[in-house]
This record gives C-alpha cells, sequence and structure tokens, in this order.
C-alpha cells in the first residue's frame, strides 16, 4: 500500500498494510534541527518538496498543509519562539468589527493550497485548519467565553457564525483541491471533561460543526486536547471520522477502542512527557503497547499524544516511528475484545514503558 492508501483505509475503520503515522503538526524549529534547515524554513509553512523530505525524514505517512484563521488576542513569546495567547480583544458586540478573515473562496488561498496537493507524491495530504470554536474561544478569553455562554449567548455565536462560515467555505473546496483528510484543531476540554456541558455543546456548537460537516467529501479528522469523552457519540453523528489525539491521562484510548471499534479511527496518543525526556527504547515499548492493545481490527493510526512540538527529542521521534514500522504489521492480534486483560496489559506497558 502506498502511504495515502495506508491512511485513508485506517481512517475508514480498515486494516491496512500497516498502522499508519501521521502528524497534525510539526513544530518548524524541531523539523529544522532534524532536516539540518536553516533559520526561518517552515515558519510560513512548506512547500510541499520540504512536506515530503520531512515526512520521509520522520518516517510519516502524511505531509501537511496548514491554513488557520487569525484570532484576536494578545500573545507573548516564550521559549524556543513558541507563543502564548493572553486576553481577549472580541470585549463586546462592537467589536465584532474587528474579525476580518481572508476570503476563503480566493484564488489567493486555492493557488498555493492546489499546487501543494497536487504534490503530495504517494502521501496523504492533511488540510489542517480550525473549524472555529478554539478561535472564538481565545478571541473573547477565556473566561469572558465561559460567562457570555450564560449571560451574552448571542456574543458567542455570532463570533463562532463568522469562524464557521469561513471554515464551512475550506471544506466545501479541500476536496477538489486534491487533499485527503480535513483536519480541525478545536481544542474544547479539561482533562476532567469539556469546557461546557454536554447540553450546551449541543445547542450551540453541533449545529455550526454540523454546517462544516455537510459540506465535506473527504474525511474529517478532530482534534482536541483533554477529556471530549462525553460528546464522542455527538463527533461520531456529525461524521468524524478521526479523532486525535485521546489524550492519556485525560481519555483511555483503549476503552475508546472497545466503544467505537467499526465506527471511529482513532489517533494517538504516544505521550509527549515520554517524548521530550523518555529514552528511544521507552517510545519504542510504549508505542509497541498501543499498537497490541488499540490496532487489532484496523482503525488506529500512530501518532505523538499531541504534535511534535519543538522540546521533543528527535531521536525518539525517529523512535516513535520505527516502533510503527517495526510492530505495526497487520495482522495484530486482537485483544481490545477482553477488557480484562486490556486492563492488565496497559498496567504492564505502562511499566515496560518507563523501565
Amino acid at each position: 500500500m502506498s502511504p495515502r492508501q495506508r491512511v485513508l483505509a485506517a481512517l475508514r475503520c480498515e486494516a491496512p498494510d500497516r498502522v499508519p503515522y501521521c502528524e497534525l503538526w510539526v513544530d518548524p524549529a524541531l523539523a529544522r534541527r532534524m532536516m539540518g534547515w536553516a533559520e526561518g524554513v517552515g515558519d510560513n509553512g512548506w512547500t510541499a518538496q520540504e512536506a515530503r523530505a520531512l515526512a520521509r525524514r520522520l518516517g510519516m505517512d502524511n505531509v501537511l498543509y496548514v491554513l488557520r484563521p487569525p484570532v484576536y488576542a494578545t500573545t507573548a513569546e516564550g521559549e524556543g519562539g513558541r507563543q502564548f495567547v493572553g486576553g481577549g480583544l472580541l470585549r463586546s458586540e462592537a467589536d465584532l468589527r474587528l474579525i476580518e478573515l481572508p476570503d476563503p473562496r480566493s484564488e489567493a488561498i486555492w493557488a498555493p493550497a492546489r499546487a501543494f496537493a497536487q504534490a503530495k507524491g504517494d502521501y496523504a495530504a492533511f488540510f489542517v485548519t480550525r473549524i472555529g470554536l478554539f478561535p472564538t474561544i481565545v478571541s473573547l478569553g477565556f473566561e469572558a467565553f465561559c460567562v457570555a455562554l450564560h449571560e451574552n449567548r448571542p456574543l458567542v455565536e455570532a463570533v463562532l457564525d463568522r469562524y464557521t462560515d469561513w471554515a464551512a467555505a475550506l471544506a466545501e473546496r479541500a476536496g477538489a483541491a486534491g487533499f485527503d483528510a480535513f483536519v480541525t484543531t478545536d481544542d474544547m476540554a479539561f482533562k476532567s471533561g469539556p469546557f461546557f456541558a454536554p447540553a450546551t455543546f449541543r445547542e450551540v456548537v453541533a449545529p455550526r460543526f454540523r454546517r462544516v460537516a455537510e459540506r465535506l467529501t473527504i474525511p474529517w479528522v478532530f482534534h482536541s486536547d483533554g477529556n471530549v469523552a462525553p460528546v464522542a457519540d455527538d463527533l461520531v453523528a456529525l461524521g468524524v471520522a478521526g479523532l486525535h489525539p485521546n489524550e492519556k491521562g485525560a481519555m483511555d484510548i483503549r476503552a475508546m477502542k472497545r466503544r467505537y471499534a467499526g465506527r471511529l479511527c482513532l489517533l494517538g496518543n504516544v505521550e509527549m512527557d515520554l517524548l521530550a525526556r523518555g529514552t528511544p527504547r521507552q517510545v519504542a515499548a510504549e508505542v509497541r503497547c498501543l499498537i497490541r492493545d488499540v490496532a487489532p481490527g484496523g482503525g488506529y493510526i500512530a501518532s505523538s499524544g499531541n504534535s511534535l512540538a519543538s522540546f521533543l527529542r528527535p531521536a525518539n521521534v525517529l523512535a516513535l516511528s520505527r516502533a510503527v514500522r517495526q510492530h505495526g504489521r497487520y495482522p495484530i492480534e486482537n485483544r481490545t475484545h477482553a477488557p480484562q486483560a486490556s486492563r492488565g496489559s496497559y498496567r504492564s506497558c505502562r511499566k515496560g514503558a518507563r523501565s
């Protein structure tokens, strides 16, 4: 199978020739260290040639084209050039005039996007954007967003509608441009659960997500850190094909496999702390356990527990992809329908991964 065929089979919850390995973001600073590229390469996105070279080096089955809408908030730069968001700038209906999104139908957006997709080679091309929930939260400010949900819901809906309409126009064109998956990164949960009640998700967020989903002709991969299990049924009903990253410590990816096998492709969740501070041997053990417990039957894509951030150890990133190639060949013994054995294997997995 080609990398593209492998990824699409997994997103259909089928078993390809081996487990695919994909990421939704590679920090340019990490990429430059691993590729020997000059300072500044990747800061404004990758060319198709750079994306293919990076995928080959990292052993990934996908290439990434990232186009996210602007947010309206103060920002600060941390160590390694990482950007941190401060207070939101949208405080009332009068501030809606500040929202200026690029024309989602313009050739200025789609000419380079098509060129990238046409040069993807055998890789699965991911179009990475946001539907708008996360930009809405950031642009209002988290506390103000929470208050407005109760005291001024029309303001929340007005901001969310601006972003949703933009994302829907992108969704309508992504497949025709040659992309293989539409990836949205909209964080909406703490480790304990969603930022808001499931009922609020169904009233406010789901109808907007549906407007985007109805325009898609390619699989939708949804990313949110934290515990989104309380609304996972809703995401499946909306048409989400893949869920990323099933964050360790917030969600049990093995329980998700037992619950959604055949209905939802799971992506994840090699622990970020392990990739940052562990050893290649420990990373390989973690990947082996994930493949053993989550990959059987198909519908699993190996991935980091968030992204390939700048603080990760290059040797550990390479150990991740090597372990996928070594242990991810199908058929893989099915353990997902034996809860007792799965829980025991998880304990031994974690013990082995940390030894």
